[in-house]
């Protein structure tokens, strides 16, 4: 079973986060190898935090040694070698991990592509769930790999695909 918890500071627009954000998390899983996350007994659990630029700019620069706010950041808590096994918890309780948004740079960039905040606030959570399960963009195989799986994630919610405005060098 997946639990998403929200938290939002004020700023934000007027939307039901708890939705977007269980959604967003929801097919990023639903399309990952861990999709068994959803109907197993194990409790996995996300935290999403949409907050101030200057938070994330904290954040940003504290663990990225970057000096500036960024849309997403994620904080993950289970190894990726050790996923598949998580469902075997003392507890039954398995922390995936944090994402974290900010709010100046998500309006900007939502404005920038033509589309609703919310809309892209499901993307960047889309891709802070990606994060979370092990997936990374550092190189080009993984880039591509891990934007497969977003755009799938996306297009299964009636979201458009978020790197089409790219020049595809045919």
């Amino acid at each position: 079973m997946i639990e998403v918890a929200v938290l939002h500071d004020e700023g934000w627009p007027g939307v039901d986060w708890d939705f977007v954000a269980q959604r967003a998390v929801a097919s990023a899983i639903a399309h990952s190898p861990y999709a068994a996350f959803a109907t197993d007994e194990a409790l996995y659990e996300i935290a999403v935090k949409l907050t101030s630029d200057e938070e994330v700019h904290q954040l940003n620069r504290a663990y990225r040694d970057k000096d500036k706010p960024t849309n997403v950041l994620s904080f993950p808590m289970v190894q990726d070698d050790l996923l598949e096994v998580t469902a075997n918890t003392d507890d039954g309780e398995v922390l995936l991990g944090d994402i974290v948004l900010a709010e100046g740079v998500c309006v900007a960039e939502a404005a920038e592509k033509g589309i609703s905040v919310a809309d892209h606030a499901t993307h960047l959570i889309v891709h802070g769930t990606f994060h979370l399960l092990g997936y990374d963009h550092m190189d080009d195989n993984e880039a591509e790999a891990m934007e497969a799986l977003e755009i799938a994630a996306l297009l299964s919610m009636g979201l458009s695909d978020p790197y089409g405005d790219r020049a595809t060098g045919e």
